[in-house]
């Protein structure tokens, strides 16, 4: 099975690389950055937690225009009409340039629910954050909703912090699906690695339903017991959630190569480009291998659609990109460990992304009772 990229794919990608380059190029992260650590640091040098979103609804919206969210909604519902595989390529173009946002939740909250919040997230308007709970919730406070992929017949969130405010009852119904507006949602605010990716962590009830904010004009649903959910399948969402996640790594994981690489030609040491010595050239091989294995696995799994593909494609691509930006990190030297160098960006964000898919060793030990059954 060829599993490479069509010509219409590659235009997809290229198109998708240029539009992010032109709204976000690395000007605009190291804006973001920087004012992110200067709402964390606070006026007074006091640590605080939190702040003003990071989120530019400004961009979300072009983005939702663009068709971003859309992309496989069908044509005759204002989408593209396109499927997972190119999703996975759209996302992977997201994670080279480290783009913020609830990318992964107002993509599935646009391609699988129904009604306004459906539409809201396709065009770019709404922001809906995924919760997979115990795991921590990224850009709560920017998002509007919040699509709740719990563990079947589950009325709890994860455990909160001791002490903390119960929001009131409920439950996600039999499927371990909810859509919950972001405001009432409980989670406590905790401190990211990650300048650009706000983190909650989910408390332990559901808030009472009621209307989501924005105009959507949706109430607080569980699947099974309201149309926004109706063609909501828990297995499926799950499924996709891990293999987007697993794209955005293996954008992040092919950025920090070609950043390695780029130093490695450039920077000299004893007269000669540092790429031409035998550890550095090992380093950047290394690189390219996990980077390949990662996204073979990532692209295979988006045309197959299977579950046992899926877990191992998030597996190498959450090892990929972390790796891979310690590697970088190495290449770089002492310029990697500075502020202005991006590489810190890349290794915090796949920690944070790494984290959302709860236990590493589970799901490994998940792969190796299916292999040796």
């Amino acid at each position: 099975m060829d599993f490479q990229p069509t010509e219409d794919q590659e235009a997809l990608r290229t198109g998708v690389r240029e539009l992010l380059a032109g709204r976000f190029p690395r000007e605009a992260l190291r804006a973001a950055v920087d004012a992110g650590d200067a709402l964390e640091t606070g006026s007074g040098g006091a640590s605080v937690v939190g702040g003003p979103p990071v989120v530019d609804r400004v961009l979300w919206r072009e983005l939702g225009e663009a068709g971003f969210f859309a992309l496989r909604l069908p044509e005759a519902d204002g989408g593209v009409g396109l499927g997972l595989p190119e999703a996975v390529l759209v996302f992977e173009e997201a994670g080279r340039v480290l783009l913020p946002g609830p990318l992964v939740g107002t993509h599935l909250a646009a391609t699988h629910l129904t009604g306004p919040v459906a539409a809201g997230a396709a065009a770019g308007e709404l922001l809906v954050a995924l919760a997979l709970p115990p795991a921590p919730v990224g850009h709560l406070g920017a998002a509007d909703a919040v699509l709740v992929l719990g563990e079947p017949g589950s009325q709890e969130l994860g455990a909160g912090e001791p002490g903390s405010q119960e929001f009131g009852s409920g439950e996600l119904g039999g499927t371990g699906v909810g859509l919950f507006a972001a405001d009432g949602y409980p989670a406590a605010e905790i401190r990211s690695v990650d300048p650009l990716t706000p983190l909650h962590l989910p408390g332990s009830v559901l808030p009472p339903a009621r209307a989501l904010d924005g105009g959507a004009g949706v109430e607080a649903a569980s699947a099974g017991a309201d149309p926004v959910l109706a063609g909501a399948d828990p297995v499926l969402l799950r499924r996709e959630a891990a293999l987007l996640t697993a794209a955005l790594q293996v954008g992040s994981a092919g950025r920090t190569l070609a950043m390695a690489v780029q130093h490695a030609r450039q920077r000299e040491q004893f007269g000669r480009p540092i790429g031409a010595f035998q550890a550095v050239k090992h380093l950047c091989a290394d690189m390219l291998v996990r980077l390949e294995m990662a996204r073979t696995a990532v692209y295979a799994a988006a045309v197959s659609g299977d579950g046992f593909e899926t877990a191992a494609a998030r597996l190498l691509a959450d090892d990929a990109a972390s790796r891979n930006a310690r590697d970088c990190l190495q290449v770089f030297g002492g310029m990697g460990f500075t502020w202005e160098a991006d590489v810190h960006l890349h290794i915090k964000r796949s920690w944070v992304l790494a984290a959302g898919r709860g236990d590493a060793e589970r799901h490994e030990e998940e792969l190796a009772g299916e292999l040796l059954q």
